[in-house]
């Protein structure tokens, strides 16, 4: 990003789980997975760019649920999208997902009262399709990653 101001907004993270997994998910215990698609919808109010590529990393410290997925040797991030209005929607957009996919029961909302941050679809292109449609159902103006880390 640059000299570029720092930008703030909400992403989607699809991620592809190859196999069927047991995940240790921090305190929260072990989650059965499915093999299939994965959307976590988060928000940054600090460094969007920077939180992505957090994400991104395969070494990190295990903070969030998200990432305890992520460290998991069978999953990938194949898309990310967000909007950078500067506005924390990420709880809306949850609930627009949630609303066409299967919710991973209070995965990634510990802060919030949403039932899930995490939704699951069997194909990419409903994983794709329902974070589009969820950003444009609330009128934002979406992008893809490579808009984020030039």
């Amino acid at each position: 990003m640059g000299n570029k101001t720092v930008r703030k907004g909400t992403y989607c993270l699809l991620i592809y789980l190859k196999t069927d997994q047991t995940i240790q998910i921090g305190k929260k215990g072990e989650i059965i997975f499915k093999k299939g698609y994965y959307v976590y919808v988060g928000s940054a109010m600090n460094s969007l760019g920077g939180r992505i590529r957090r994400h991104l990393r395969k070494n990190k410290k295990l903070h969030w649920h998200v990432d305890y997925l992520l460290d998991n040797p069978q999953s990938q991030i194949t898309e990310v999208y967000f909007s950078d209005d500067g506005i924390k929607h990420e709880c809306d957009i949850a609930a627009h997902i949630a609303g066409v996919g299967s919710e991973i029961q209070g995965f990634g909302c510990s802060d919030c009262k949403c039932n899930s941050h995490l939704i699951y679809f069997a194909s990419t292109i409903e994983s794709e399709s329902a974070c589009k449609g969820a950003f444009k159902k609330m009128g934002l103006k979406f992008h893809k990653l490579e808009n984020l880390l030039e």
